[in-house]
């Protein structure tokens, strides 16, 4: 792999750079194990939380649910007045790398499956994501991954060239969809993996992985 010329490289988000996790605020506001499962399976459902990434407003996702499920209204309206308690830290490691790569000079972009308000918060939140060049964000172009689509989009909109772009996602499909789109793509697991899958592409970062330094005050 040490012979492709690798310019571009972009970063998913969410379980990349900053954990994710709804079941923190909703195992204070659902206590039972059970009754928390049946909410997420039938309620505040993955495929109903995905349409706000691709750029439904909160508030049409919440009326939809409530009246379906007017009992709970209560609990499907928490899921976007806590969702500041879902993103608790940042991974300081991934971040270092993150920084490393910036500072070499190397071309980095971000692209995430992410509503657009909570994505503004965010970067509040997490300033090392104003650092990369750019982003795309699904919520403000009403498309998302795995769609080929939001790749290409990418691409165009920040001159990538595919061939020399590599793709960090923690998502099988979402590796599989930036290899559809003529990128090379690493399917991201921990901080030390992908260090070597970088250097494997030939790209390698500088400084090590010590999550003491600079990027551990991202943990918030």
């Amino acid at each position: 792999m040490s012979s492709v010329d690798i310019r571009h490289i972009v970063f998913d988000i969410g379980k990349v750079l900053i954990h994710y996790d709804p079941q923190i605020p909703y195992s204070r506001i659902i206590p039972d194990e059970a009754e928390r499962h049946w909410f997420f399976a039938n309620v505040c459902t993955h495929d109903w939380n995905i349409e706000q990434d691709r750029g439904r407003s909160w508030e049409e996702a919440e009326t939809l649910l409530i009246r379906d499920h007017p009992e709970r209204e209560e609990q499907i309206r928490a899921f976007r007045r806590h969702w500041h308690e879902m993103v608790p830290h940042a991974y300081t490691e991934t971040v270092s790398l993150l920084e490393s790569l910036i500072a070499e000079g190397r071309d980095v972009t971000m692209l995430t499956n992410f509503a657009s308000d909570t994505f503004r918060e965010a970067q509040k939140r997490f300033p090392f994501l104003t650092l990369p060049r750019g982003v795309t964000v699904s919520g403000d172009v009403g498309l998302i991954k795995p769609d080929v689509d939001i790749y290409r989009t990418h691409a165009q909109t920040f001159g990538l060239e595919p061939a020399a772009t590599i793709f960090i996602d923690d998502s099988l499909a979402n590796v599989e969809g930036a290899r559809a789109a003529g990128w090379h793509a690493i399917h991201f697991t921990d901080a030390r993996a992908l260090s070597a899958d970088l250097v494997a592409y030939g790209v390698q970062p500088l400084g090590d992985l010590d999550a003491s330094g600079p990027t551990a005050a991202t943990r918030v």
